[in-house]
C-alpha cells in the first residue's frame, strides 16, 4: 500500500486522527519540553504553594496550578512525560525485538526449539508482570534501568507466542517451500518471507503493550518502588498528589488524566492499525460509517 493510501485511511477515521495528534503532542513534549523549560519544573515559589489551576497570576507556567512546594505543575507534567516514555518505549522495543526474533525462529524450525521456547514463555507468564516487577525492584534498587529490564523480560513471551504462531503457520506455505527449494538459508527466509507477514500483528500487539507497560511503570512509581525523587514520572506525581487530594486535587488529577489520555490514544491507534494492516478487514476503514454498519449486519 502506498504512503498516500495510509494517510487517506487515517483521515477517514476521526478518532484515529485525534489519537495520532495526542500521541505526537506527548512525544514532542517529552523530547523538547525539558530542554525549553530548563529548571522551571524544579524551581520553587513558596508564595504560590498549592495554587489552583487555570490562573495566570504567576504566568502561563501555572496554568495547571502548583504543588505543595510552589512548583509549576504544567512544567513538571511535561518533564515527567520524558521519564515515563523513556521507560515504556525502551521496554516495549526490547521485548518486541527479542520476542519476535525468538518466536519466528522457533516457529519456523518447530521441533525441540519450539517446545523449549514455549516452556520458557509459560514459566515467565506464570508470574504476573506487575508482581514480578515488585519483587525484583524490592530486592534490587528501584531505578529506570531496572524497571526497563524487568518489564522487558516480563513482556517477551507476549511477542514470542504471537510470532511463533504466525511463523508456524507460514513455514508450510508454498512460497516458503519454494524459497527453501532454491537453497535459501533459514534466516534469509525468515527475514524476507516470514517477517513482513508477522510484523503487522506484532506492531498491533506492541501498541497495546505500550499502554500496559506505561500503566505498570506508573503503578510501580505510585507504590514507591519505581522512579525515585528527584526524578519525576506521572505515576510518582499521582502518588505525591494523593496526600493532599482533598485540598489540592489537581496535583494528582492532571498526571492521572495524562496517563489515561495517552493510553486511550494508543489503544485507539492500535485498533486502527489492526484494521489498516489486515487486507481482509481494511474495507471497514474505506466505507462510510452507515454503509459499514449495513455490511457488518449482513455479514
Amino acid at each position: 500500500m502506498r504512503h498516500t493510501s495510509w494517510w487517506r485511511l487515517l483521515l477517514r477515521d476521526k478518532f484515529a486522527c485525534v489519537a495520532v495528534v495526542v500521541l505526537l503532542v506527548v512525544f514532542a513534549a517529552a523530547l523538547v519540553g525539558p530542554i525549553l523549560l530548563g529548571d522551571l519544573a524544579t524551581k520553587q515559589n513558596l508564595r504560590a504553594v498549592n495554587r489552583p489551576p487555570f490562573s495566570f497570576d504567576d504566568g502561563w507556567a501555572f496554568l495547571l496550578g502548583s504543588d505543595s512546594l510552589g512548583r509549576s505543575l504544567l512544567a513538571r507534567l511535561i518533564v515527567a512525560s520524558r521519564t515515563t516514555l523513556s521507560v515504556a518505549v525502551p521496554a516495549v522495543v526490547i521485548s518486541l525485538v527479542v520476542g519476535s526474533v525468538w518466536g519466528m525462529w522457533a516457529g519456523y524450525h518447530r521441533g525441540w526449539r519450539e517446545n523449549v521456547s514455549m516452556r520458557v514463555a509459560d514459566v515467565i507468564l506464570s508470574f504476573p508482570s506487575l508482581l514480578l516487577a515488585v519483587v525484583v525492584l524490592y530486592v534490587f534498587s528501584p531505578s529506570a534501568g531496572n524497571i526497563i529490564l524487568v518489564l522487558a523480560i516480563a513482556r517477551i513471551p507476549i511477542y514470542l507466542r504471537a510470532a511463533r504462531a504466525e511463523s508456524a503457520e507460514l513455514q508450510s506455505r508454498l512460497f516458503v517451500d519454494a524459497a527453501r527449494t532454491f537453497g535459501a538459508k533459514s534466516w534469509a527466509i525468515i527475514g524476507r518471507h516470514v517477517a513482513p507477514t508477522v510484523l503487522p500483528t506484532l506492531f498491533t500487539v506492541a501498541t497495546l503493550d505500550f499502554c500496559f507497560v506505561m500503566l505498570t511503570e506508573s503503578s510501580l512509581s505510585f507504590l514507591g518502588i519505581g522512579i525515585q525523587p528527584p526524578d519525576m514520572s506521572w505515576g510518582l506525581m499521582v502518588a505525591q498528589g494523593r496526600q493532599v487530594l482533598q485540598s489540592a486535587w489537581w496535583i494528582a488529577v492532571f498526571p492521572g488524566l495524562a496517563i489515561v489520555v495517552t493510553t486511550v490514544s494508543a489503544t485507539i491507534l492500535a485498533s486502527w492499525a489492526r484494521l489498516a494492516m489486515d487486507p481482509g478487514q481494511r474495507w471497514r476503514l474505506t466505507l462510510p460509517r452507515a454503509e459499514r454498519k449495513i455490511k457488518e449486519v449482513k455479514a
